[in-house]
């Protein structure tokens, strides 16, 4: 059996769909027959353009093929995600063409990998399972309002329609996104694998060695559209500036208008990082008092499970989430030691701060339920009941 999987990110990439895929690839080749094989068709390591890492054009690991496509230069913006993504479709057509498969699999955060899956299934004869990690029609109609985007609306929903309808199976990355893509369509079979905790974060003494005469406030993460720190750090940390200091360890779309923001408030206790590598990002997680999340207010994110939530609850440190819909009763349900306040509102969020003791919190059930390898390790098997079926 010959496996496709098509993934935008992938190791040594710095995002969550990198982390998801290579540890599902990783442990769906343990579970292969002598004669079965994987092939990953990827991007070369693009996430950050502040955060550069080598990585092989061709790389073998075992039964794993791993295929990185080279990308122009971008910088994060609509118009060079646009020539990213077709550079990568018009990469992976030349590579699969002519090729058979027996199964392919496509994640997506942003629909065109699963959409490209779509194409790619009719092109090989393969049957395709799709991850969606995100809703991107609605995302983006919520996020930008820019006029066109409008007009294009209903072109995103018909090649999203045409996408799921064209699986054989769809898992959804949280429950939230049931509803929406149940209209999309009623037939289709649903699966819901989370994100989850990676080893590397298991295990680990976050205990603060240090203390510092600011309690410090860390969120490590994109800085986008769609987090919106713009509209809550500032303001939080001005109210703040005598007792807290805000550490923001990323990169991404608006870290311009976090930085002018900022500036324009002439505040001193808010450092911006550069993205790092995850075995100094534990270190960081020791360091800090509060791990800090927080969504953009707009309805389509009601709807979405923020990966950072597994990766924080690890630590055992305390949370502050700024999200609602979805988000907000599973963190409620799950978490213990986090506090929700209402995304964009500082009043809350210091509110919320006040409510959190700063001590350690155990949380060996949430640990265990959303261990990245059991999830995956269930999803592989998941995977694998296509190749059974008629």
């Amino acid at each position: 059996m010959k496996i496709l999987i098509l993934t935008f990110y992938y190791q040594p990439d710095l995002s969550a769909g990198s982390f998801r895929m290579t540890a599902f690839v990783e442990q769906l080749s343990q579970m292969l027959g002598p004669e079965d094989s994987i092939e990953v068709i990827t991007t070369m390591p693009n996430r950050y353009h502040t955060y550069e890492q080598e990585a092989q054009a061709v790389e073998r690991k075992g039964n794993v093929l791993i295929r990185r496509i080279q990308l122009p230069p971008h910088q994060n913006g609509m118009v060079d995600q646009s020539k990213s993504f077709v550079s990568f479709a018009l990469g992976t057509l030349k590579i699969v063409d002519r090729e058979h498969y027996d199964l392919v699999l496509a994640t997506s955060g942003r629909l065109f990998t699963a959409f490209l899956g779509a194409l790619v299934k009719r092109k090989v004869g393969a049957k395709l399972y799709l991850d969606l990690r995100d809703i991107f029609a609605d995302t983006i109609k919520n996020v930008l309002k820019n006029p066109l985007i409008k007009t294009l609306h209903p072109v995103l929903r018909l090649v999203e329609s045409f996408t799921v309808k064209s699986a054989n199976k769809v898992n959804l990355v949280s429950e939230g996104f049931s509803e929406y893509f149940r209209e999309v369509s009623s037939k289709q079979v649903y699966s819901f694998y989370t994100n989850g905790i990676d080893s590397e974060f298991l295990e680990q003494d976050y205990t603060k060695k240090e203390k510092t005469e600011k309690k410090i406030i860390l969120y490590a993460g994109n800085i986008g559209e769609g987090q919106g720190l713009e509209k809550i750090i500032p303001s939080s940390a001005k109210k703040l500036e005598a007792t807290h200091e805000f550490w923001v360890i990323g990169d991404g779309g608006t870290k311009n208008k976090l930085q002018n923001e900022i500036e324009n408030n002439q505040l001193n206790n808010v450092k911006l990082l550069s993205p790092i590598p995850r075995d100094q990002l534990v270190v960081k997680y020791a360091e800090c008092d509060y791990l800090f999340l927080h969504l953009n207010d707009y309805d389509a994110f009601k709807k979405v499970l923020p990966s950072k939530l597994f990766e924080y609850a690890a630590t055992g440190k305390p949370i502050l989430a700024g999200v609602g819909g979805y988000a907000r009763k599973f963190v409620n349900e799950n978490i213990e030691g986090a506090q929700v306040f209402s995304p964009c509102d500082s009043e809350d969020f210091i509110q919320k701060l006040k409510g959190l003791s700063g001590n350690q919190y155990p949380r060996e059930k949430f640990l265990h339920s959303f261990n990245r390898l059991n999830i995956v390790t269930q999803m592989a098997k998941d995977f694998l009941a296509l190749s059974e079926g008629s």
